[in-house]
């Protein structure tokens, strides 16, 4: 998930023009039926709270998360928890791949296309697709029809079958963890990028792997765990369980609009 959709759901900001029916508080727009706290607006029957919103669960969860149900049971099941398989972790870079330019809620809702086109993911069944495959995977309307990103996705297979010999892609990942995670307030806090990222990027361009940049490796690492960037606020923060012995890092305010 980018910075560009975190906000995707929620009220416009200054400047943006609100829909219909909304009430503007300050000077951000609310949706219609939607009370604006603390310069973020809340979903429907919830209130904001300090860049969270609290649902009528009782749970508070960053804008992103609270409006759409899709993106919301991500959040609270599978945003930030760790991944540690493989198969799982192949399944992460690929998806993260074919988001770039779209919005995560379209990748989610083709999620289980995507993993019948491409064999449930199995770098091994991936790693053999040939001309065939190809076609296929550019004729089916379930997925993304991108050819660079069905290519990369065939390529970077190949490339995890090979770093096995160089103890697998998992190890391979979670060797680039911070020795800090941020403790965001608001989004405008949570980093694109990290000095971990960027060498993350680097070395698996260096052993094949393409549409891996820096921010697309930001959001893989964020989405399996290996940064906590849940809002300080949030119910899911240091639900991983992967930093609750470890201090989190001062808050980075570094420009974010959206995930």
């Amino acid at each position: 998930m980018t910075s560009e959709e975190r906000s995707s759901g929620v009220a416009a900001a200054s400047g943006v023009a609100a829909a219909s029916g909304v009430a503007a508080a300050s000077g951000v727009a609310a949706a219609s039926g939607v009370a604006a706290a603390s310069g973020v607006a809340a979903a429907s029957g919830v209130a904001a709270v300090s860049g969270v919103v609290v649902g009528d669960d009782g749970l508070a969860r960053p804008t992103w998360a609270a409006i759409d149900p899709l993106l919301r049971r991500y959040y609270d099941e599978e945003w930030g928890m760790p991944v540690r398989d493989e198969r799982g972790l192949f399944e992460r870079i690929s998806l993260e791949a074919f988001q770039s330019g779209l919005s995560w809620a379209t990748i989610l809702r083709k999620r289980e296309a995507f993993r019948a086109a491409f064999a449930g993911f199995d770098p091994d069944a991936v790693a053999r697709f040939g001309d065939d495959d190809r076609a296929r995977l550019l004729a089916d309307a379930g997925i993304v029809r991108n050819r660079l990103k069905i290519d990369a996705t065939i390529d970077n297979a190949r490339a995890v079958v090979a770093l096995r010999d160089e103890g697998g892609l998992v190890d391979f990942v979670w060797s680039f963890g911070p020795e800090t995670t941020p403790a965001p307030r608001s989004l405008a806090e949570i980093p694109t990028t990290s000095p971990e990222s960027v060498a993350l990027s680097k070395a698996l361009k260096s052993k094949g792997f393409r549409f891996v940049g820096p921010t697309t490796m930001f959001a893989l690492m964020e989405a399996i765990g290996i940064v906590d960037t849940h809002l300080v606020e949030s119910h899911r923060r240091g639900s991983s369980g992967v930093w609750t012995e470890r201090k989190p890092s001062p808050p980075i305010r570094a420009s974010r609009q959206n995930p």
